[in-house]
């Protein structure tokens, strides 16, 4: 069974409850996915073992949060070249992180990404809940075919 590792760094906890909903969609398509916030993530090894990578931050004046940033120069040093990847994030105003983030992923690591980066206000307002699980099953979809 393919597994997926969602990484998120949070301030008030709306990227954490996306980051949920966004494995609940994982699995929905018969993957395992893993939920971690970003500060559980502290060696290059906390990172291996999976076929997939969804990674999300808040956007705090207008940037990802540090912790994020600190997560992807460690994820620069594992291979995810090919492996299926997808972004998100919360914001209040901008919203820069989740498409730095896929950009990263895109052009850095040469990940195989889904269709574009989630950007949600909250998991609860709009449709949030069902377009974060959405998300997932675009991940775990292509995890599938991959």
């Amino acid at each position: 069974m393919a597994k997926a590792l969602v990484v998120y760094s949070t301030r008030r906890g709306q990227t954490k409850d996306i980051a949920e909903l966004i494995a609940e969609g994982i699995r929905f398509e018969g993957g395992e996915a893993d939920a971690k916030n970003v500060t559980e993530i502290k060696k290059e090894t906390d990172l291996e073992g999976y076929d997939s990578y969804v990674f999300g931050s808040a956007t705090y004046h207008g940037e990802m949060m540090q912790g994020m940033k600190t997560m992807l120069f460690l994820a620069e040093k594992v291979n995810l070249e090919g492996k299926v990847g997808g972004s998100f994030g919360a914001f209040g105003w901008s919203g820069e992180a989740p498409g730095r983030i896929f950009e990263t992923m895109t052009n850095i690591f040469k990940m195989n990404m889904v269709s574009g980066p989630l950007r949600l206000k909250s998991a609860s307002l709009g449709g949030g809940t069902q377009m974060a699980q959405d998300y997932g099953r675009e991940v775990g979809k292509k995890l599938r075919t991959s």
